[in-house]
């Protein structure tokens, strides 16, 4: 599969959902990547005045060398749309996010949004969530331990993310340490699991993105594309 492709189609379809004077939410990743880059032509094609929030250090360099214009929470706490990409969805619109790490800034800025447009290519479509990624939880590296026990009582493989033996522990915009959290036979209960992480003192946040998404477009290497909404 062409998954370059595939990601590219679904970029060119959820830009179609940018209206001039709106205010956006810009996810990380690769296939986010794309639809910065379509963005960033209708700007300078069509004239369209836009600013985005942007949510991890990458985006922010990526928008600017696109000429996207950028803001924050600060100054505008409401969003029109959010645009991101997915590890997983299911047909819930149910997520997984957070291989890159910035699933805390992430989900903040999703949140925010009147509308939540996630881009995907068919590898990204599952029938359980965990099938395939692990959930990535957020930690204070002093919570660490007790953190990967809870994960452990909940049926996970807990494992510290590192990026190399040398480098140690990776370390997100936030200064914090990411667990990664493997289920051998998925997810059973989201809710449930969502709940349990949200309640433990030292986690700032996870990869589960629940009832948020109100659109997934699925490109193909073909250049089609699937949109499923919730709207």
């Amino acid at each position: 599969m062409d998954r370059d492709a595939a990601k590219q189609a679904a970029a060119e379809a959820v830009v179609h959902l940018v209206e001039d004077g709106m205010c956006l939410g810009l996810g990380s990743g690769s296939t986010t990547a794309y639809a910065l880059e379509v963005l960033g032509r209708r700007i300078q094609d069509e004239g369209l005045d836009v600013r985005g929030v942007p949510t991890s250090f990458a985006t922010e360099r990526r928008a600017r060398a696109h000429g996207i214009s950028l803001t924050s929470l600060d100054d505008d706490s409401t969003l029109d749309l959010a645009l991101d990409g997915a590890d997983e969805v299911d047909d819930a619109f149910r997520l997984i996010k957070g291989g890159g790490g910035a699933h805390s800034r992430e989900k903040v800025v999703a949140h925010q949004a009147e509308r939540f447009a996630v881009l995907v290519d068919p590898t990204k479509e599952v029938d359980r969530l965990g099938t395939e990624v692990p959930v990535p939880v957020e930690v204070l590296p002093m919570a660490a331990t007790p953190v990967m026990r809870t994960v452990e009582e909940t049926g996970a493989t807990p494992t510290l993310r590192t990026a190399d033996a040398k480098d140690g522990p990776v370390v997100t915009d936030q200064g914090l340490w990411i667990i990664d959290a493997q289920f051998p036979s998925g997810i059973s209960g989201p809710a449930d699991l969502d709940h349990v992480l949200n309640e433990h003192p030292g986690v700032l946040d996870h990869g589960l993105f629940l009832d948020m998404a109100t659109d997934v477009f699925t490109g193909h290497p073909d250049g089609t594309v699937d949109h499923r909404s919730a709207l």
